[in-house]
């Protein structure tokens, strides 16, 4: 019996280090979400291309077996090398439009837009396929400092309110902060640390819960 989809689902994003016995634990965290996790996001640091796609195939493969959709973080070429399923774009990584050019009318393209409406709107008329708001919550993956904007769950609302692309809280968010974002309209949650700083499976059942879900 197949499994009722959440409103909102789990957006994960990988640790720095991707290596090792990474995809072994990217495997128990997706069973453990079936359902709930939709996307996963490659995102590594300071590595070449050709390293970074050696360490991006396995995770890929895994996603794609689990019909999980495979991101990767701020490299549309990267992307394109893997006929990944979209790419995640800042705001100094690329147009919208660019990513649609080299990667196809299926890619998936989304585009960080802080705690800016103005950036969220041009994301859109640009032909990203979802806007990310954040960090609600301090964060070590996704933040700019503790002087960045940081934006309120009115943000959310007032997205989902007007605009039918959608959204993404990206920043700090844990089991136990991550019921009002859902409330004020997140799509999806992205979540890093709180699941890959201990064990990914119980992490994943405490989203789960938290968001009024019975476990798998």
């Amino acid at each position: 019996m197949s499994e009722i989809v959440p409103e909102t689902q789990l957006y994960l994003i990988s640790p720095l280090e991707v290596g090792g016995a990474f995809p072994q634990r990217l495997e128990r965290a997706l069973d453990a979400g079936q359902g709930l996790v939709a996307a996963f996001q490659f995102r590594v640091k300071g590595i070449d291309q050709h390293e970074a796609a050696r360490l991006a195939v396995p995770l890929q493969e895994i996603c794609a077996a689990r019909e999980v959709a495979f991101i990767v973080n701020d490299s549309i070429a990267l992307a394109k090398r893997l006929k990944a399923d979209g790419v995640h774009l800042g705001q100094e990584d690329g147009s919208p439009k660019e990513a649609r050019d080299e990667l196809g009318r299926e890619a998936q393209i989304g585009v960080t837009c802080h705690a800016s409406r103005h950036f969220a709107m041009e994301a859109g008329e640009a032909g990203a396929d979802y806007v990310a708001f954040g960090a609600f919550h301090p964060s070590t993956t996704k933040d700019k400092g503790p002087d960045a904007e940081r934006p309120e769950p009115e943000l959310l609302e007032w997205w989902s309110r007007l605009f039918e692309i959608p959204c993404v809280a990206i920043g700090g968010i844990t089991p136990a902060n991550c019921r009002p974002l859902a409330q004020a309209g997140a799509d999806f949650l992205a979540v890093s640390g709180a699941v890959w700083s201990g064990d990914e499976v119980k992490a994943i059942k405490a989203f789960r819960e938290a968001l009024g879900l019975r476990s798998s």
